[in-house]
């Protein structure tokens, strides 16, 4: 990476020649201009597929293996990486450590920003070593201007535990080198708002994070078709809902009757929808599940009893 102190060449720290005389436009202009740019951050995205797909590729295995992705960043970053891995257990009831968050100046930053953190590449060090990284493992460090300390040590520290690594960034290779397993650079250009990359930079990261662990738990069976069939239900009366109706849509059943499907299966819906589609007990339907990793779509093929 860069070392030098003067970011003023990086993309994201260029001024955006169609938002120069923002403070003087009324804001019906102000507004046509920045979503203007919002829409080009999809395209921008969509530039980077081979990358961002070679990423999905690696959590997957890695998550089949045991391992976890560990996402570590600054700032909004930070934050986005933090986000993306709270909203895992309740989506795919996945385990909270399959999925981790780490910002630089720790959980208050969260709140507030904490100057100075993203420039202590220790730190960065130390928290991979209190989680025990290991080899199984895949840390995910996002810059989004490219640069951040804390970034760049948490995947030395990773290359050094010979964990998998995936860098995320809006700058091109040109201008902030990483070696890494997956080298993800969207490049979303100069902001409304010279050098904040808590707009277009921070969208394109919440549209890569969304993909990588979506896909990545699609990959692990963790769907049925497009269908949350591993959602928590235990966590609010919304995803009971949720998981009630997807029982429905599979099965045809009217809603009493999914529900108390969804009530026998102890709240799982895979669960729910392998018992009515194979005619089995509880337990009889978890161990088939098990047999094939939890994926729906194996369990019901593998009988000639069971309807898909």
């Amino acid at each position: 990476m860069t070392r030098n102190n003067d970011r003023g060449h990086l993309l994201t720290e260029q001024r955006n020649t169609k938002s120069h005389g923002l403070d003087a436009m009324s804001v019906t202009a102000a507004f046509d201009v920045m979503n203007a740019e919002d829409q080009s951050v999809p395209l921008a995205v969509a530039k980077a597929k081979p990358a961002i797909v070679k990423a999905i590729k690696l959590v997957t295995a890695a998550w089949n293996d045991g391992g976890r992705l560990i996402y570590v960043g600054a700032g909004t970053s930070g934050r986005l990486g933090v986000l993306d891995a709270s909203e895992c257990p309740p989506t795919f009831r996945s385990d909270p450590k399959m999925v981790r968050g780490v910002i630089a100046g720790g959980k208050k930053a969260l709140w507030r920003s904490v100057e100075g953190a993203e420039d202590e590449p220790a730190a960065a060090k130390a928290a991979l070593r209190e989680l025990k990284l290991s080899s199984k493992d895949v840390v995910m460090g996002i810059a989004s201007g490219g640069t951040t300390p804390y970034v760049h040590a948490a995947l030395d520290e990773a290359r050094k535990r010979k964990a998998g690594t995936i860098f995320f960034a809006c700058v091109p290779a040109s201008q902030v080198h990483v070696v890494c397993d997956a080298d993800i650079r969207v490049l979303t250009g100069p902001e409304v708002l010279t050098g904040s990359t808590r707009l277009k930079a921070g969208t394109a990261t919440k549209l890569v994070l969304n993909m990588i662990t979506t896909l990545s738990m699609v990959g692990i069976g963790k769907t049925y078709g497009n269908l949350m069939v591993d959602l928590n239900t235990y966590a609010c009366r919304k995803l009971v809902d949720r998981a009630t109706r997807v029982v429905q849509s599979v099965t045809g059943l009217d809603r009493a009757a999914a529900d108390a499907l969804l009530k026998s299966a102890r709240g799982r819906a895979k669960t729910a929808i392998v018992m009515q589609q194979c005619g089995l007990d509880r337990m009889a339907a978890e161990r088939l599940l098990k047999q094939h990793g939890g994926r729906v779509t194996a369990a019901l093929g593998s009988s000639g009893r069971c309807s898909g």
